[in-house]
């Protein structure tokens, strides 16, 4: 008895046990592999912003100067946030040719690895809204007719109630939301591109976002009908009233005129 009481466990057995444990469950790799993972993304990251940068300054650099702190032609991009460099670029506004009241869309000039390079380094100069996830910007699911009210309350004032766009003042304009993408517009609230103004979630919460989303997708859908006929731009009734009276009006005029000719003629005859 005195022999076993004396017996003391080796002191790295409670070691060699508790590693034993970890790898039956699988533990002992995600003890480790958070790091490594953790590391990994950094890296990627430094390289994506290295890489970013270099494109930036071929690019971007001789408007928005080459820190990103603005210059007289272009402003500072200093806090706008990896969203907004996703929607200017991705949609081919930036680089923008001339100055000008509004920079226009058109065909965009860099592949989306290169938009996220160019996204990373402009986030890293300071925190700003962040590119949307899919999960984020997917109207499944969301409430068109709230997005309906949200859009006539926030939206239509520039874009018109089926966002056809519009004309703004001094040569600018709201544009035409027909065929843009989901993630497109949602940036576009995050940010306030140019004379939109911005719908951060702390003013228009993700759900509402996803809700306009829907609003817009439905009504510029190839299914959706139109009860009135022709659409005339779905402007409302003032493009109504304008070509009813330029065109039926303009009907009855001319018939009036066949009529009264074709009755002088009779009473000639």
């Amino acid at each position: 008895m005195k022999k076993l009481s004396a017996r003391r466990r080796h002191p790295l057995a409670a070691v060699v046990v508790l590693l034993l444990a970890l790898a039956a469950t699988g533990g002992l790799y995600a003890a480790f592999a958070p790091a490594g993972k953790a590391q990994a993304d950094e890296t990627a990251q430094s390289l994506a912003i290295d890489e970013g940068k270099k494109l930036y300054t071929v690019g971007c650099a001789s408007c928005h100067g080459t820190g990103g702190q603005g210059t007289t032609d272009g402003p500072s991009l200093v806090g706008v946030g990896s969203a907004a460099v996703d929607f200017q670029v991705a949609t081919g506004r930036m680089p923008a040719q001339q100055p000008g009241a509004q920079v226009p869309k058109k065909p965009v000039i860099y592949t989306q690895a290169e938009i996220d390079q160019l996204a990373a380094y402009v986030a890293s100069l300071g925190a700003g809204p962040i590119t949307p996830t899919d999960k984020q910007v997917d109207p499944a699911g969301a409430d068109v007719a709230k997005g309906g009210e949200l859009f006539r309350n926030n939206c239509a004032q520039c874009h018109n109630f089926t966002g056809k766009g519009g004309a703004l003042t001094k040569g600018k304009y709201a544009p035409d939301l027909e065929g843009v993408s989901p993630k497109h517009i949602y940036e576009a609230m995050q940010t306030g591109p140019q004379s939109m103004p911005s719908f951060p979630d702390t003013t228009m919460p993700e759900q509402q976002k996803k809700d306009i989303i829907a609003y817009i997708q439905t009504v510029n859908g190839e299914e959706t009908a139109s009860p009135g006929g022709l659409e005339l731009g779905g402007l409302g009734p003032v493009s109504e009233g304008l070509f009813a009276w330029i065109f039926g009006l303009g009907a009855l005029v001319a018939i009036a005129i066949w009529v009264a000719a074709h009755t002088a003629k009779a009473k000639k005859s």
